[in-house]
């Protein structure tokens, strides 16, 4: 394979540790000062100094500042209050699991160390390992409060529940077991609990039956089985759940309403997106911003583009996400000027764009490939920090190359701390999309350098950029590693890609072996790539046995006509070429016209003026 040795990058820069908030330094130093003032007055009134020192304990939760909760720590440590005082070591457990990660260890040790634990102790300690994304942890600790001889309190066993919703196995149903065992079951919060962990395991049957068989409901069980069934594309089943909400007066809210709406849009269903608003707007929950989001996607996604405008126009309250939205549905509807120029008003909301905002602008110039309007769409992403965000690069380079600027697509592909092989496979796109075939199988040559495994786009692109330079051999070479080094079998495009390559060079003969060689019966997208090609160099035996096998696939695509009649009409077999333009007509063949576009913005020059 030809790769290039690449002399290796420069160091990058170490990042500084992120310093604390302006609040957190406040409360830090404000804080300590107040410890020792309390320390000093510990004598006086020992029940006081533990009530402010559980104070400025819960300060430190709230705040999850993790240089105050060991301050306090230390502070409580030379008066021996935490060996006597049970109150201020829960305090302080909870204060170190609300500091996560950095302090994980240091909650662990100090439940560990605690001479007296009670229920609260490791409800915290499961809490704080659970919320903190430590799920396995946390139903560690749970054994260990088991092992310990502590019943298990019903915070515990709601933590521990969430904790194995995360967890494969059959963590929730033994902790599930054990409530049932307990007493607990008309608990709605840990039903809730146990609902959540079933439908986060795809166990959607199970869920709906423990939500019939539920002694008691509220508004988090209707929600959780509605977003279960919206998260695994059973729309149907949310429907007839979201009716029967409404007909049993559960009293759906935001999150409902913006979860129907959301399930709705990847269903297509208009109609009942339609229904929902009116119920949206009787409800009262139209000022909710997420809400408001569901029904503009909703609208957009559905190509309904006067009422996504007059959705949006209505909202009282817009956010990045509701302007982010507006500019993607534009897009989507094939608007990409009124996609880029939602930028303008929305800075000038005193709104800033995020990377979702910024990649969905550029793939808007793309589609115009305005230049202009894309390099300014670039500057703004530099100026407000976004440059460094993979997607937002991966669109610039996209968009760059399809304006037909690939040096300045390369730039930005050379600034990137992070290239995943999507980023690479879109430059190698680029590269090929503006003729520079070689500066393309560079590209993949480095990639593989660096140990960046190739997709089958990446493939794809490559063997288009092998085919523009007649680069035979390494292609060669790149379609046997395909399976054999990097684990990817070739489809049909693929095959495609190396039959229009070999046609290409001359060499027809060598393209025909290939097709008989395919491990599965070749595609009319095969056939009609070596037909192409054998249009290219007048191969009309050849053409004929494309054609043949291409019409017996599928006689109503005018490709196959069309190459072959023009095939047949370069070789001056003029009787040929009418007879196959001729059979068009016969089986009612119709050619699709040629048609070119010219996109006009008229605001060009405020999209990105704010």
């Amino acid at each position: 394979m030809p790769l290039r040795p690449r002399a290796p990058p420069p160091a990058r820069p170490r990042r500084p540790p992120p310093h604390s908030t302006s609040a957190q330094s406040h409360l830090f130093h404000t804080a300590v000062p107040a410890a020792t003032t309390l320390k000093q007055q510990r004598q006086e009134d020992p029940a006081a100094t533990s009530r402010s020192y559980a104070a400025l304990l819960q300060r430190s939760a709230a705040a999850s500042d993790p240089r105050l909760a060991s301050s306090l720590h230390a502070a409580l440590l030379k008066p021996g209050l935490l060996a006597s005082d049970q109150f201020l070591s829960n305090h302080l457990l909870i204060a170190y699991f609300r500091a996560l990660p950095r302090l994980r260890r240091h909650g662990l040790r100090l439940l560990d160390e605690m001479p007296r634990r009670n229920a609260v102790s490791w409800a915290a300690a499961i809490a704080g390992l659970a919320q903190g994304g430590r799920p396995r942890e946390a139903l560690a600790v749970f054994r260990w409060m088991r092992r310990a001889g502590c019943p298990p309190s019903e915070f515990a066993l709601v933590s521990a529940l969430n904790a194995s919703s995360f967890v494969g196995g059959t963590h929730a149903r033994q902790l599930y077991a054990l409530v049932l065992r307990l007493g607990f079951q008309s608990n709605v919060f840990l039903m809730n609990a146990f609902l959540t962990a079933m439908v986060r395991h795809g166990k959607l049957a199970d869920a709906v039956r423990l939500f019939e068989c539920a002694c008691l409901r509220d508004i988090v069980s209707w929600n959780t089985l509605l977003a279960g069934f919206a998260r695994h594309s059973s729309c149907a089943q949310m429907w007839s759940l979201w009716l029967r909400m409404v007909r049993e007066g559960a009293g759906p809210d935001g999150f409902s309403f913006s979860t129907v709406l959301s399930g709705l849009t990847a269903d297509m269903d208009m109609a009942g997106g339609l229904q929902v608003h009116g119920q949206l707007v009787k409800s009262g929950f139209g000022d909710d911003v997420c809400v408001g989001n569901s029904l503009v996607e909703m609208y957009m996604k559905n190509r309904a583009l006067e009422f996504g405008a007059r959705a949006f126009a209505e909202m009282p309250r817009r956010d990045v996400v509701s302007w982010t939205e507006m500019a993607a549905g534009w897009l989507h509807c094939g608007e990409p000027a009124k996609a880029v120029g939602v930028l303008s008003p929305m800075m000038l909301d005193g709104i800033a764009p995020n990377n979702y905002t910024f990649a969905t602008a550029a793939n808007a110039c793309a589609t115009l490939t305005s230049l202009r309007e894309g390099s300014k769409v670039h500057g703004y992403a530099i100026k407000l920090g976004e440059s460094s965000d993979v997607g937002v690069n991966n669109a610039l380079i996209a968009m760059y190359a399809k304006c037909g600027s690939a040096s300045s697509a390369h730039m930005v592909f050379q600034s990137m701390r992070q290239r995943p092989v999507i980023s690479w496979t879109t430059m190698i796109m680029g590269f090929s999309r503006n003729g520079q075939a070689r500066e393309a199988v560079q590209v993949f040559d480095d990639m593989v350098l660096e140990g960046v495994a190739p997709n089958q786009v990446t493939f794809l692109c490559v063997f288009s950029a092998c085919s523009q330079g007649g680069f035979v051999d390494e292609a060669w070479i790149y379609f046997s590693a395909m399976a054999d080094k990097f684990g990817v079998k070739p489809g049909e495009d693929h095959y495609a890609c190396m039959v229009d390559l070999l046609g290409k060079a001359g060499h027809i003969q060598e393209a025909e072996e290939l097709i008989s060689r395919i491990p599965f019966r070749p595609g009319v997208l095969v056939w009609q790539a070596l037909l192409s090609v054998c249009q290219l160099h007048g191969d009309e035996g050849a053409a004929k046995r494309a054609a043949e096998h291409a019409l017996a696939l599928e006689k109503e695509d005018p490709s196959t006509y069309l190459l072959l009649s023009r095939t047949l009409a370069g070789r001056h077999n003029w009787d040929g070429a009418g007879k196959f333009r001729g059979l068009m007509g016969d089986r009612d063949v119709m050619k699709l016209p040629g048609s070119t576009w010219l996109e006009s913005m008229p605001e060009s020059n405020q999209a990105c003026t704010a």
